[in-house]
């Protein structure tokens, strides 16, 4: 076990596979961490049942139940929880009450009357208990004995803001305990308030020990963390419900939360982050890279908190990885030189920064990220269909066929950069868009280095259609133009169909038919009608992309003036479409099918039907205005139409070889 030089702990939800939580627990254990806490999240899981589990598999570390309240869990209740748990993990166990929460207490029907009074009165009842004494609740019968053993001493905190209870604190609790979310000028008043207190009840500040939850989020630098933290419903929650005492000892007008959770209780989270300044974040969350989080951990534990209690904000490996990093560097001091957002804005610069290869390399990741290339099963599908259909008919042309996989690809790229380019220029992605990429946003590409992206695709396009050109003739020169004039102006000026609502039914036409019928032509210099039939459920599941795109920033484009197919239609019509655009495509190979268009193996496409299950699901939660749910649709689509169109493929290329 390791020797940390200050005492440092985590906190965690009690969410997530109980296992993880306890492996992450012995991992604590090993670098020397204080405690773990674990506080009772409303409506997830049991904390005690994590509690429990870490005190199996841990021998040293301390276990921190907190807060509960004595409204959700009576106080014999939790007298003889925290017995329980104390023989479980002898001497390691520590208690925080709190008032609990009045929306999620009347959620649950359950009477709020005078919480510091109820508190005070639990604290004496659940020590009585502890004590073996009896319990005298109703007069109307005989007192309750407590028939468990007494436990080892079991401290007692208090976590709760209001000013009785920071008296309360200091007349009777052994410690106090900082709610999540907490500003430092907030903690260091509450703190004095406590102290105070404890003067006031002949007791001194070490009789006190002070902890607190700080929330966490990291990222590869503090601007990065802060930028993902607008994008965390989450964190845009606990914005949403700062009170205005918080917002005021934290130097905040409170009319800033009222505008933040109206678009919060709206579940307008892209509006909410958008109003959420830097400075609010830097507050009262700890946003950076490990370092950046230790020291500004460090400036908590300058103003008196002996034990920063680091929570990640994502219950996740990599940022649980990263917290237990910033545990430990906090605690061997090695992050103290900085206590402040001001001080750590400017992060020491990464090895090998600066040289020629690095720069090659970030701006390498900023093209791969701009193209999009988790779409490119939109342009690939559709040509490998083409292509299918010939080598079935045994009229396959290699050479034609990666010529015309090539041009599509370039086409496809050069389209997903324009589009991004001007979403961009027209403010419609800003840096708290739900977007698979943000690559211009963040400065990971320049707006000219991602046009030289775009116009490389459209190169390429131009000089693959050059080679088909001289082996097909002109309708290539036709089918290629077509592609450039759609891709191109998706979004750009003039025309801009995307926002004259005509971005479906052109998708349709280009991604589906076109790129279909036109590498069939490409590859065997003729066109076949039935390839029409063949198209349609490739061209369904291309649009469903994009229309899902569509329908989840209907609110944005529409702020912004822009008239897409979903703003015109509406909400609840836009998410009917792309249910039947999404079983439509499945319809059609069935229809294919039946006429002969498509081989019986076709049929293999049905294997999807689970991921188009979990997806019409989430797609169901997002019309009943879970938006978050619907967040990433593009991508989740996009996944569904690469299975899609595997199997579609096998079956086309099976069907053909049984022929």
């Amino acid at each position: 076990m390791a020797e940390l030089g200050r005492r440092v702990g985590i906190g965690l939800a009690a969410r997530g596979d109980v296992r993880d939580v306890t492996a992450w627990a012995r991992r604590a254990e090993d670098l020397g961490l204080d405690s773990i806490w674990v506080h009772d999240s409303y409506f997830e899981r049991d904390p005690i049942t994590y509690l429990s589990a870490m005190g199996m598999e841990t021998r040293r570390i301390g276990l921190g139940a907190g807060a509960l309240n004595p409204y959700t869990r009576h106080p014999v209740v939790v007298a003889m929880t925290m017995s329980a748990l104390d023989d479980l993990a002898p001497r390691r166990v520590t208690l925080a009450l709190g008032s609990g929460l009045p929306l999620r207490l009347s959620q649950m029907a359950i009477p709020y009357d005078d919480t510091v009074a109820r508190v005070s009165e639990s604290i004496d009842q659940i020590r009585r208990l502890w004590s073996g004494q009896p319990l005298k609740l109703n007069d109307k019968v005989p007192p309750l004995q407590p028939m468990f053993q007494p436990p080892h001493r079991i401290p007692v905190y208090i976590a709760a803001y209001r000013t009785p209870f920071l008296d309360l604190c200091g007349e009777k609790a052994d410690g106090y305990l900082a709610r999540p979310a907490e500003s430092l000028p907030a903690f260091q008043k509450m703190r004095a308030r406590v102290l105070e207190s404890a003067a006031a009840h002949g007791r001194t500040a070490g009789d006190i020990d002070f902890r607190g939850y700080l929330l966490c989020l990291f990222d590869s630098s503090r601007q990065e963390a802060l930028n993902r933290a607008k994008r965390e419903p989450f964190v845009i929650y606990m914005i949403s419900v700062l009170s205005d005492i918080s917002m005021k000892r934290a130097g905040f007008d409170p009319a800033l939360r009222s505008q933040i959770a109206t678009a919060w209780r709206a579940e307008d989270y892209h509006r909410a982050g958008e109003l959420i300044p830097d400075e609010l974040l830097d507050a009262f969350i700890l946003c950076g890279t490990v370092n950046e989080v230790a020291a500004r951990a460090g400036a908590y534990h300058e103003a008196g908190m002996d034990v920063p209690l680091l929570q990640p904000i994502l219950q996740e490996t990599a940022q649980i990885d990263a917290v237990l990093d910033a545990a430990v560097a906090y605690a061997s001091e090695s992050a103290t030189r900085a206590t402040s957002p001001a001080a750590v804005t400017s992060p020491p610069p990464l090895a090998g920064e600066g040289r020629v290869g690095a720069r090659l390399g970030r701006r390498l990741a900023g093209a791969w990220e701009v193209v999009r290339p988790f779409s490119f099963t939109a342009s690939v599908l559709p040509v490998s269909v083409g292509g299918a259909i010939a080598l079935g008919q045994g009229r396959m042309h290699w050479p034609l066929f990666v010529a015309a996989l090539l041009g599509a690809l370039g086409l496809h790229i050069g389209t997903n950069v324009i589009n991004e380019i001007y979403d961009v220029r027209h403010g419609i992605d800003s840096i708290t868009s739900p977007r698979m990429s943000m690559a211009i946003l963040k400065g990971r590409i320049s707006e000219r280095d991602a046009f030289v992206v775009a116009w490389s695709g459209f190169t390429l396009a131009l000089l693959m259609g050059i080679f088909l050109v001289l082996h097909r003739g002109w309708p290539i020169v036709l089918l290629g133009l077509i592609g450039f004039i759609g891709g191109y102006f998706y979004t750009a000026p003039p025309f801009q169909y995307k926002y004259r609502a005509l971005g479906l039914p052109l998708v349709f036409l280009l991604m589906g038919p076109l790129m279909v019928v036109g590498s069939y032509f490409a590859v065997t210099g003729a066109f076949d009608p039935n390839l029409l039939i063949v198209s349609l459920p490739v061209g369904l599941l291309v649009t469903a992309i994009l229309h899902g795109n569509e329908w989840r920033d209907v609110a944005e484009d529409t702020r912004h003036g822009f008239t897409t197919f979903s703003a015109q239609v509406g909400r609840e019509a836009a998410h009917w479409v792309y249910v039947m655009l999404v079983l439509g495509a499945y319809v059609a190979v069935g229809l294919a099918v039946m006429v002969g268009a498509l081989p019986t193996l076709a049929l293999l496409t049905l294997f999807s039907l689970p991921l188009m299950a979990w997806i019409l699901r989430d797609a169901e939660r997002g019309a009943e205005g879970h938006l978050r749910a619907i967040a990433m649709i593009d991508l989740m689509t996009a996944r569904l139409h690469s299975a899609f169109g595997v199997l579609l493929l096998v079956g086309l290329v099976a069907g053909s070889a049984v022929r």
